[in-house]
């Protein structure tokens, strides 16, 4: 498969899975053997296993919605740099719901195989995400209560 395909593929992701929430997208866009890597998470497998995460996003922040910044693409292999935002309704990470509007970014590595996602790395500011969602003091707040 070309770049440009490749590129299409994560696009389509982005859209129609992350954003709309079509599962069944990921059937056709992930290798049977696909695996999800991210440092803090456990890794999942297959179509099956990024549905799984998907939901987990998605009952937290329904309205979830990542916007893709950056895409760059060589060979078998797409970067993409993107910002998601979203309203906590849900429990995430065992935190309960705070009503809260969230913007945070990340980076994800994802390489292919036969024109599908067979593996991704993501990496994303999860810390600035717990201190937007009040589970760690953001700097400002940690400095005050020092004070």
């Amino acid at each position: 498969m070309s770049t440009e395909q490749n590129k299409a593929v994560v696009r389509r992701v982005f859209e129609e899975v992350i954003n709309e929430g079509n599962l069944n997208v990921a059937d056709e866009t992930l290798t049977p053997d696909y695996v999800y890597r991210s440092p803090g998470s456990p890794d999942f497998h297959g179509p099956e296993g990024f549905k799984q995460l998907i939901t987990m996003y998605r009952s937290a922040c329904p309205d979830v919605h990542l916007e893709i910044d950056e895409l760059i693409a060589d060979g078998d292999t797409v970067v993409t740099r993107w910002t998601g935002r979203g309203t906590q309704l849900g429990e995430f990470m065992g935190i309960p719901p705070t009503g809260k509007q969230v913007t945070v970014t990340g980076v994800v590595i994802t390489h292919f195989r036969g024109g599908k996602a067979a593996e991704e790395w993501e990496l994303m500011d999860m810390l600035g995400l717990l201190q937007q969602l009040g589970a760690i003091p953001a700097p400002e707040q940690a400095v005050a209560a020092v004070r």
